[in-house]
């Protein structure tokens, strides 16, 4: 994965985010076997690269209550 494509990806915030300005994640999906996140109030800075899998694995703990995810 490239700086070229993270900076042309499209990013989603998170749903837990706020309406106060954006204080959570962003993801950008659509990369085959990665999910890149990166913090919603720093757009310009770094983001983290995950294997899909373990993303799927954290949001599926999320939401069964096993994580608790506050932003």
């Amino acid at each position: 994965m490239t700086q070229q494509e993270l900076r042309v990806a499209v990013w989603r915030k998170s749903s837990h985010s706020g309406t106060n300005g954006g204080e959570c994640i962003e993801v950008a999906p659509g990369f085959t076997g990665v999910v890149p996140v990166r913090d919603s109030k720093d757009p310009l800075g770094p983001a983290l690269i995950f294997p899909a899998a373990a993303w799927e694995s954290f949001v599926s703990a999320v939401k069964a209550g096993e994580i608790t995810a506050t932003c």
